[in-house]
């Protein structure tokens, strides 16, 4: 049991981040799931039961996510994070507590304040979309304060942050493999009843990537793939002037400054 693993797995009360877990849950490796709030815990824990714990955390404001990050902190280290919570295609242009339209709060900056302020892990992975390929690359407005909401370009735009969010992180922390994925179009709450994947498909990879066993990545870091292979993704996610105008703007934004080092 030397080798069983420690992993924090967000968004893992159901859909692919709670197939994932009960995965390493089954096999020995001490997870740590994630959930909004205290029923829907408990229902995590129903799920995994042979999870270590759930860790309760409202990700829609800056200060529940600072507050999920110290209580990570209390149960770590962790040898992996797995920043899969998020909110789909369809949400509605709901305003967080802290004035954001709430895709870009979850999908895009809490990410973000988790990844620097919690205690560096061995492998970090976000999960992120096909559907990145279709945002928007200016960085302008990214909060969604100024624009006519769409929630399917909010959804887009939100992935491609969490791929340059996951390439800023292996530039920066190259003692960290850094990664981001695409798990397909999975039928889950999110996917919906019509999609023509199932959780276990990306369950398995993000399984493997959490435990250093991806037949895919290796010991690769700034890597976009999905649970076939690598892909190319965005071709902004490649520029380092974007990535870092995408961390200065979560800096900003958030009060958090992310450590280079």
């Amino acid at each position: 049991m030397n080798n069983m693993a420690r992993i924090f797995i967000t968004g893992s009360s159901d859909g692919i981040g709670q197939a994932g877990a009960k995965l390493l849950a089954d096999q020995g490796h001490k997870v740590f799931l994630h959930a909004r709030n205290s029923d829907r815990a408990k229902q995590a824990h129903e799920a995994v039961p042979k999870a270590e714990g759930v860790l309760i955390g409202d990700l829609t404001t800056i200060e529940g996510t600072k507050n999920l990050a110290a209580e990570a902190n209390k149960s770590g280290p962790f040898d992996a994070v797995i920043h899969n919570a998020g909110l789909g295609p369809s949400n509605k242009d709901n305003k967080t507590a802290d004035g954001f339209q709430s895709t870009f709060a979850v999908n895009s900056l809490a990410p973000f304040v988790l990844t620097a302020l919690m205690d560096k892990p061995k492998r970090l992975l976000y999960l992120s979309s096909s559907m990145h390929t279709s945002g928007s690359a200016d960085l302008d407005d990214v909060e969604g304060r100024n624009r006519p909401f769409s929630s399917h370009q909010a959804y887009c735009d939100s992935k491609l942050h969490d791929v340059l969010l996951a390439n800023a992180v292996a530039r920066y922390w190259p003692d960290v493999q850094s990664c981001s994925m695409d798990p397909g179009w999975i039928k889950t709450k999110m996917g919906g009843g019509g999609a023509p994947g199932v959780v276990g498909t990306p369950g398995k990879a993000l399984a493997e990537f959490a435990i250093g066993k991806s037949g895919i990545v290796g010991e690769k870091t700034g890597v976009y793939f999905n649970p076939q292979g690598a892909r190319s993704p965005h071709q902004s996610c490649g520029s380092e002037k974007k990535q870092d105008e995408f961390m200065g703007i979560c800096e900003r934004l958030s009060g958090v400054k992310f450590p280079k080092a």
